[in-house]
């Protein structure tokens, strides 16, 4: 999975900010943390989401059960407005 080339991300401050170009059906703002921030960089180049969790693992002290909620909810929702390319 990758993230859709019709969707930027912006950081402002402590905030990720995921907003929609013109050429996608999603229009509204997606705003996170720096986890989500996190999660987004590594959906730049395409990768699986057992790559993911594993990424997350190295990067942030939480139990893999925490960090697999997490990734899962967030590809869910990017899913949902179109932002992820499988």
């Amino acid at each position: 999975m990758k993230l859709n080339k019709n969707f930027l991300v912006h950081k402002s401050g402590k905030d990720i900010v995921v907003v929609p170009t013109n050429n996608a059906e999603f229009s509204g703002v997606i705003k996170g943390n720096q986890t989500l921030g996190s999660l987004l960089e590594l959906l730049k180049k395409d990768i699986s989401r057992e790559e993911l969790i594993n990424a997350m693992m190295t990067k942030y002290d939480a139990s893999r059960d925490i960090l697999e909620k997490e990734v899962d909810s967030t590809i869910s929702r990017l899913k949902e407005i179109g932002a992820i390319d499988e």
